[in-house]
């Protein structure tokens, strides 16, 4: 199968003077790199007539080394001396004289298909600094791990707008990020003067494996392909006190407590026979973040068919099981994501009705369809956005 070229590849390679004669800036992290592993920072600088002036760094930092949550600060590039601003500490967008030198703001970040990736928020609020500053800006497109075509999960309510939903999307939305600048910007008039850079090749029902191109970790809980498959659902265990497997080599993966009994909880989510997945118990210990050095037991979700696995509702199923199971078993209180009074499950559901539906023990089913027409709708607004077949 002829390898995807990503926006950054075909930027390099068929596109080189389009940034020609200008002053950028560009918002990128250690994911953004060439087919061959060039990084973006040295492919533009390369660029013929290019001045790159500014870095900018989102969540976990330009070097993709601070832990989740953790408050990124500017600093310099210790390759280039650039400057690098960044966009996860006390501001989460350029300000005006962080643009000031600037004629195009490039944009190359690899997400990774879930709503609550703080990097296409990032993007988001860089195009609305952008547009009031007049500063164009242009995507480099990049795959989305998790294919273009099935989508799943509830749209939020916008009234829970946060940096893990600025705007509504599904929590799998099946959009890469160059297609979902284009549809936030004209769906919610950010009015930036947009352009975008598509891959070559890709296919929205490609897996990552079919794009050969080499997977770097874009967060450091992020270090699989398989990661990035289970995360829609596994990152609503953050709005939980079960530890999410941060700090083990399978985060998101291995879901557990100290106060869990992990081959009941497998047995219990046997029972339900969930599509393209299987739980097996397991052990695990921590090295950092929630009990760590404690023994947690819980399972680990092994992947059996990709195609068919549904990973929000796989893990709302565990939410409940877990639930059932403990009565030490709490929903985890704020601060979250810079929100100092929402709890973290409803930001991460958009809206306070999945936690209580699951409070009152509504049957998973009913949930799911509750959110068919909303995703039916979405489907149908992004259409015209979408860049490949």
């Amino acid at each position: 199968m002829t390898g995807v070229r990503s926006g950054l590849d075909v930027l390099a390679s068929r596109l080189p003077t389009l940034l020609g004669g200008r002053r950028v800036g560009l918002l990128c992290h250690q994911a953004s790199v060439t087919r061959d592993l060039a990084h973006a920072v040295d492919t533009v600088a390369g660029l013929r007539g290019v001045r790159l002036t500014a870095l900018f760094a989102p969540e976990h930092g330009i070097a993709g080394a601070a832990q989740d949550h953790a408050r990124v600060g500017s600093t310099r590039d210790p390759a280039t001396g650039l400057r690098v601003w960044s966009l996860y500490d006390r501001r989460l967008a350029p300000d005006e004289a962080m643009l000031a030198d600037l004629d195009t703001l490039v944009v190359d970040l690899q997400d990774v298909g879930s709503r609550y990736y703080t990097f296409v928020w990032t993007t988001a609020l860089c195009m609305r600094a952008c547009a009031k500053a007049q500063v164009p800006v242009v995507v480099l497109d990049r795959p989305n791990p998790l294919g273009g075509v099935v989508m799943e999960g509830n749209l939020p309510d916008p009234r829970f707008a946060s940096f893990v939903g600025l705007y509504p999307l599904p929590a799998r939305h099946a959009m890469t990020i160059a297609e979902l600048a284009a549809y936030l910007n004209a769906t919610h008039s950010i009015g930036c003067n947009l352009a975008v850079v598509p891959m070559d090749g890709w296919r929205r029902a490609m897996s990552w494996e079919d794009t050969g191109l080499p997977w770097v970790a874009p967060s450091p809980n992020m270090p699989t392909p398989d990661t990035a498959r289970v995360y829609p659902g596994g990152c609503l265990l953050e709005g939980t006190n079960l530890s999410e497997g941060r700090g083990t080599t399978r985060p998101f993966e291995l879901v557990g407590a100290p106060f869990l009994d992990g081959r009941r909880l497998a047995r219990a989510l046997a029972r339900r026979g969930l599509p393209g997945v299987t739980f097996r118990a397991a052990a695990f210990q921590p090295a950092f973040h929630k009990y760590r050095g404690q023994l947690c037991q819980g399972v680990q979700l092994h992947l059996t068919d990709a195609a068919r696995f549904k990973p929000f509702a796989t893990y709302l199923a565990l939410i409940v099981e877990a639930r059932r199971q403990s009565r030490l078993f709490r929903w985890r209180r704020p601060p979250y994501e810079f929100e100092m009074k929402r709890l973290p499950i409803d930001l991460l559901c958009g809206g306070g009705g999945i936690r209580r539906a699951i409070e009152r023990g509504v049957p998973l089913g009913r949930l799911e369809r509750s959110w068919r027409r909303a995703l039916t709708r979405f489907a149908r607004a992004r259409r015209r956005y979408l860049l490949y077949r």
